[in-house]
């Protein structure tokens, strides 16, 4: 068992150097860390004899990185209507007015199911049915919308890969 102990105690400083590249703060990764080596230790009976003890704490480490991410921090509350939003510090109010142009910019067809998506994240095919459209355009729409929003919001334009400015479709050769 103190063999045992030992290697695990030997791994720390790894575990630490990939856990702060992993969170990116270093009392996120401290906390990590820990959470890592109490789980290794109450399942030490099932890291094999041998094996490389480093990247069985990492699979560890990364499982319950993934737990975390997919898991919200903090509970949060519904907002009503009427109640007031806090004030936004003058940057993120410059950004809520591009993101806001950027998005009355869109076509009516993929700001929808933009919003459908992203903010009452449905699902494409509950999208898909809520507008009468099949999956695929639901997915080239939304694509295409992402794509605009992005370059808008990046102050680039976006030209359409799939019609050329010099060859129309729609031009008759006579």
């Amino acid at each position: 068992m103190q063999d045992e102990r030992d290697r695990l105690i030997a791994c720390i400083p790894r575990l630490r150097r990939y856990a702060r590249a992993l969170i990116g703060n270093r009392t996120g990764a401290d906390d990590l860390v820990q959470d890592t080596l109490e789980r290794g230790w109450k399942k030490l009976s099932s890291w094999q004899r041998g094996s490389d003890m480093r990247a069985w704490l990492f699979g560890i480490m990364h499982n319950l990185h993934i737990d975390q991410v997919r898991r919200p921090e903090m509970a949060t509350e519904a907002l009503d209507d009427d109640m007031p939003m806090p004030a936004a510090p003058h940057t993120d109010s410059l950004e809520m007015r591009d993101l806001q142009s950027a998005l009355a910019a869109l076509p009516a067809e993929q700001r929808e199911i933009l919003l459908l998506v992203a903010l009452e994240e449905m699902s494409y095919e509950e999208v898909a049915t809520t507008l009468g459209v099949p999956v695929g355009t639901v997915m080239s729409r939304l694509s295409r919308a992402r794509q605009k929003l992005r370059a808008q919001m990046e102050g680039r334009s976006v030209v359409s890969p799939l019609v050329s400015p010099a060859v129309s479709p729609l031009k008759v050769v006579k």
